[in-house]
């Protein structure tokens, strides 16, 4: 028999006694759930940190494609002076036009080609179509969390203007608005009037790059 209560408040209680099955079952539950309770505050913390990093990383995104814009304004000035600078020292672009939006507030500084550096600095016209102001179709692609999320709110109908580098300005209005699979080449395709289609990534509020979607905004010449 056992020398110590099993009936008291002592942390002593159950030495010396045997278990039964049903105070086994509730002893091995508990053990169960004891790790879970340990790991709840480091996976919180983890989650956390992570939500932090993508705040962060995502606001390093924003702040670089603004400064790249602010150089850039240097070199358009530059260009319509009849100059021709880099935006910075190491860039391997330059500002072919200066895209306004009057009704969002947006001006965007063009930038020739479409590499993966430049579209982190700007919107992007796409090689083998109309130079952005010229007759045909002109396409320009840019990133939707940065320079091109403004066309998720653009208005039916809306006015865009696109100066080109000898100061010249040739007005559009939205003709059409269209998601289409990003293997569809037609938006690239030669128009026989003069026509802006801007492209970016579709979904705007996807999380993850590399979405199979492109949101696709057409504009004629009206002026």
């Amino acid at each position: 028999m056992s020398a110590f209560r099993v009936d008291g408040p002592s942390s002593f209680a159950l030495v010396g006694r045997v278990l039964t099955r049903e105070e086994e079952i509730a002893r091995d539950a508990a053990k169960a759930r004891r790790p879970r309770r340990r790991w709840t505050i480091p996976v919180a913390i983890l989650l956390a940190a992570l939500a932090v990093w993508q705040l962060g990383a995502a606001g390093y995104v924003q702040a670089k494609a603004a400064l790249a814009q602010h150089l850039i304004a240097g070199a358009w000035a530059s260009a319509l002076k009849g100059e021709s600078r880099q935006p910075w020292p190491w860039a391997d672009t330059r500002p072919v036009a200066r895209l306004t939006v009057p009704s969002r507030g947006v001006e965007l500084f063009v930038l020739a080609g479409t590499s993966g550096r430049s579209l982190a600095f700007g919107p992007g016209h796409v090689d083998g179509t109309a130079m952005p102001g010229g007759s045909g179709n002109s396409v320009i692609v840019a990133h939707r969390d940065t320079h091109f999320a403004f066309l998720r709110d653009l208005d039916p109908q809306a006015e865009i203007a696109i100066e080109d580098a000898k100061g010249r300005v040739t007005r559009y209005r939205v003709r059409e608005v269209a998601v289409v699979d990003k293997g569809d080449t037609r938006v690239l395709e030669a128009a026989d009037s003069p026509q802006l289609t801007l492209i970016t990534c579709w979904p705007f509020d996807a999380v993850a790059p590399g979405t199979p979607y492109r949101y696709v905004v057409i504009a004629d010449r009206f002026a």
